[in-house]
């Protein structure tokens, strides 16, 4: 039902998950276990797929937190539950123990950080937008506000869309290259005329190891070619009216 990172199952205290479909009761084009809050589908399949996500993580539901994500380089402070509306945001740190901090993506890389010696954690969601808008280095930075060392954090990319699966026009390369010449790299042809092939594993990578955090775990897995998750770009190929997303989730275990 999930997948893990050896670098951040090697850290004791420290629960983490990135979700597939399995496992969930959720039904149609939401098969299995979606945890999206903001997709159509019945709200007591959402909230059961999550109580279970919730109870693997070891926590109770509602210590089970994510934000209202917008694509930006926000991050926000995590000290317990929400009051009210969930904030607007992309990005979560935390040194609270017995919480979990999550990101919800369907193509978009999640990102689980953890300073092992500060005991400070974080969770950022980075799609093309919030990767080249910074939302990588806000999480870092707001993690070493907590007491965290940029050198001591581990990041951990889970499944997101590959390069072999993403393909974007001329328009999208370029953003990149007006942003930074060098992000060429990350672009190969397409097999389609004005089209190319983009590495946003890559990029977040690079965007890392560039903030000063080196000791990164790539999971490797592309959301749209595998039918264990869920993928914005495969419905829409697909023609379906919706898609699911996944909750990918760390955790300081209450001592």
């Amino acid at each position: 039902m999930t997948f893990g990172s050896s670098l951040l199952a090697a850290i004791p205290g420290l629960r983490h998950a990135f979700f597939t479909r399995e496992g969930g009761i959720s039904k149609g084009v939401y098969q299995g276990l979606n945890g999206g809050l903001g997709s159509n589908d019945d709200p007591a399949s959402v909230a059961e797929n999550r109580r279970r996500m919730a109870e693997q993580m070891g926590v109770a539901p509602e210590r089970l937190l994510s934000a209202h994500q917008i694509h930006s380089p926000d991050v926000v402070v995590v000290t317990g539950p929400w009051r009210g509306d969930k904030p607007r945001a992309d990005a979560l740190v935390t040194r609270t123990e017995g919480i979990a901090i999550g990101v919800t993506a369907a193509d978009c890389g999640p990102i689980l950080f953890a300073d092992a010696s500060a005991r400070v954690i974080g969770a950022a969601h980075a799609g093309w937008k919030g990767a080249l808008t910074g939302v990588l280095e806000s999480t870092i930075d707001a993690m070493e506000n907590l007491g965290a060392d940029r050198c001591g954090i581990v990041a951990a990319i889970g499944p997101l869309i590959r390069q072999h699966s993403y393909e974007v026009g001329s328009e999208f390369v370029e953003r990149f290259l007006d942003a930074d010449a060098g992000n060429a790299v990350f672009f190969i042809p397409s097999t389609r005329a004005g089209h190319a092939m983009f590495d946003l594993a890559g990029f977040i990578r690079m965007r890392l190891e560039n903030a000063g955090v080196l000791m990164i775990d790539d999971i490797g897995v592309d959301t749209y070619s595998d039918e264990r998750f869920y993928s914005y770009r495969r419905s829409v190929h697909r023609n379906e009216p919706d898609y699911g997303r996944h909750v990918h989730a760390i955790a300081l275990a209450s001592e």
